[in-house]
């Protein structure tokens, strides 16, 4: 049988699978935030299939994403990634890496969980909404530019509100599945 997918991720089959397993199920998990956060900068100006192929390299690059580790990363190390052609080698979002870990950190302090900040944007539940087709979701939303705004006043950096809700929409702060695919109903 087949299923229908939302038409963005059709026929690629690591499109296809992430889709299927990951995009739209809400993230409480800082770690996996965190991770989703950091690609997310990283696919800001380039398509997100990019990222996609170039996510195990990351993982390995970036120590897991460890925000602990990365927030510690030296001269040395940027070096080191600075010259891994498995990554995307783009200085500027490098250095955000590790500003966004110390400032991710500083949230964690103040609220407990990075998770439960992000999530109170929504009130803790995720935002559904009813596409017919991808093409008719929005690239910001209100609540991305407020998210956005309020990142950056606490020190990221390439958090703008289109990585947001690009972040929103991975984490499943909001689904944007099309309202025709299978898993609609499923996170």
């Amino acid at each position: 049988m087949n299923k229908h997918r939302c038409g963005w991720c059709e026929g690629d089959s690591l499109y296809e699978a992430y889709h299927d397993k990951e995009w739209g199920v809400p993230v409480k998990d800082d770690a996996t935030l965190f991770e989703f956060l950091i690609l997310e900068t990283f696919q800001a100006g380039l398509s997100w299939i990019t990222v996609l192929k170039k996510r195990e390299n990351f993982r390995k690059a970036f120590d897991n994403f460890d925000y602990r580790k990365i927030a510690d990363y030296n001269q040395d190390k940027i070096d080191e990634l600075l010259d891994n052609p498995g990554i995307i080698r783009n200085k500027l979002k490098i250095h955000s890496t590790i500003s966004n870990a110390k400032a991710f950190m500083e949230i964690q302090k103040e609220y407990g969980s990075f998770s439960k900040y992000i999530w109170d944007f929504v009130d803790g539940k995720p935002i559904k909404n009813s596409l017919k087709n991808y093409k008719e979701g929005p690239a910001t939303t209100p609540f991305s530019d407020t998210i956005s705004k309020d990142l950056k006043k606490r020190g990221f950096k390439f958090v703008g509100s289109t990585v947001i809700y690009a972040q929103m929409q991975a984490t499943g702060m909001v689904n944007d599945h099309e309202v025709s695919c299978f898993r609609y109903n499923e996170v």
